[in-house]
């Protein structure tokens, strides 16, 4: 994410900011705090939430960054509209499988990187969370956690990635159906 934060506040229509000082983020990575627009008491809010929701108790809880399954009885509850938001960005990565290391492959919807949306959820959870080098007396305490949903893989994103691609949220109308329609 490489946008300026009043950009950001400006094309999400953002009447709440909590985020704190943002600056570029050249690579936001699981587990991670990153920036997502909600729908909070005051409006949309930008704020900062930890990237990774706990998933099914049948595997082990691990936390999912990308959801592909909407249909699971385990994600139904967090697809309502109050627990959706949009996680802005500038351009992804998908690895591509070269040897003798994966190769980052870079994508965005025009070389000036404007912003777009992936399609996000969100849920409180409590317990031990994030880096040991964000807290190394990490403790048990309420996070806000997000994932975003994922889709088939268009002709641009498939030929480096086949299972899946984010949700892009090209535009304003489509920001305001992900986040308000029933």
């Amino acid at each position: 994410l490489n946008r300026p934060q009043d950009e950001i506040r400006r094309w999400f229509d953002v009447s709440h900011d909590s985020a704190g000082n943002l600056p570029p983020l050249p690579g936001i990575f699981p587990d991670q705090m990153a920036p997502v627009v909600w729908a909070g008491t005051q409006g949309r809010e930008l704020t900062m939430m930890r990237w990774g929701i706990p998933g099914p108790k049948a595997y082990g809880e691990h936390p999912v960054t990308n959801v592909r399954n909407v249909r699971s009885p385990h994600w139904r509850p967090w697809l309502k509209p109050e627990f959706r938001c949009l996680v802005p960005v500038s351009s992804f990565s998908e690895y591509a499988d070269t040897k003798p290391r994966k190769t980052p492959v870079w994508f965005a919807l025009d070389d000036d990187r404007p912003l777009f949306a992936f399609a996000g959820i969100w849920r409180p959870w409590t317990g031990v969370r994030g880096t040991k080098k964000e807290n190394p007396d990490r403790v048990v305490e309420e996070h806000r956690l997000f994932s975003f949903l994922t889709t088939e893989a268009n002709g641009v994103v498939g030929p480096v990635h086949q299972k899946a691609m984010p949700v892009l949220l090209t535009t304003k109308e489509e920001c305001g159906t992900w986040l308000e329609a029933p």
